[in-house]
C-alpha cells in the first residue's frame, strides 16, 4: 500500500503579515547617487518616506541606465509594500516592468503585492515568471509562492515551497515561523 502525505495547517491569517514583512527582493543599483542609496535603503529593510523621496528624486532628476531605472522602481516599490501599499507599489512593479522586462525581482514584488491584496492566482503567475526568468534571491520568491499556494488551499505545495525557501536560506527565521504552523502526517 502506498503511503501518502497529508498537510494540515494551524493558522490561517499569517500571509499577509509574512508578505508585507520580510520576502521583498531588492534591485542592487550601483554608483554614488540617491538612486544607489534608494537601493541601500530598500537592500537593508527600510520603509521610511525619506527613503522613498529619495527614489523619487533620483527617478525624478538622475540620468540613469533602463535597468537602474527600472530597479530604483522596484526598490521604492518595495519600501511601499514593506508598508501594506500593495496598489501603490504595484504601480511601481509595472512601471519597472514597461522599462525593463527582464528584471525577475520585478515579477516576484508584484507577485507579492497581488499575494498581499489577496489577489492569489495573479500573484502565483508573477512569481512562477519571477521563478523561470531568474532571481537573486529564489528563496523569497519560494516563500511568496508558498503564502499564494496557502491562499488558493493548496496547503501540500504551500509546505514545499516553505521548505525550498528554506532549504536555500537555512538562517531565514520566517519560512522555519511558517512552517511550524503545520503538522505533517504519514499515511
Amino acid at each position: 500500500m502506498l503511503k501518502t502525505s497529508h498537510l494540515l495547517a494551524f493558522a490561517a491569517g499569517a500571509a499577509l503579515l509574512a508578505a508585507a514583512s520580510g520576502a521583498q527582493a531588492a534591485v542592487t543599483v550601483l554608483g554614488s547617487g540617491m538612486a544607489r542609496q534608494c537601493s541601500v535603503a530598500a537592500l537593508t529593510g527600510l520603509s521610511d518616506s525619506k527613503s522613498e523621496d529619495l527614489c523619487t528624486m533620483a527617478l525624478d532628476t538622475e540620468l540613469l541606465s533602463l535597468r537602474d531605472r527600472a530597479g530604483t522602481y522596484v526598490n521604492r516599490g518595495v519600501l511601499k509594500l514593506r508598508r501594506k501599499e500593495f496598489a501603490s507599489a504595484m504601480f511601481d512593479f509595472n512601471r519597472a516592468i514597461e522599462t525593463k522586462s527582464d528584471i525577475g525581482e520585478a515579477y516576484v514584488n508584484r507577485g507579492a503585492a497581488h499575494v498581499g491584496a489577496r489577489r492569489y492566482a495573479e500573484g502565483l503567475a508573477d512569481i512562477n515568471k519571477a521563478l523561470e526568468m531568474g532571481v537573486e534571491e529564489p528563496e523569497k520568491a519560494y516563500f511568496n509562492r508558498a503564502l499564494a499556494y496557502e491562499g488558493l488551499d493548496n496547503l501540500k505545495a504551500a509546505y514545499f515551497d516553505f521548505r525550498k525557501a528554506l532549504e536555500l536560506a537555512p538562517t531565514w527565521e520566517q519560512p522555519s515561523r511558517e512552517l511550524a504552523r503545520y503538522t505533517v502526517e504519514r499515511r
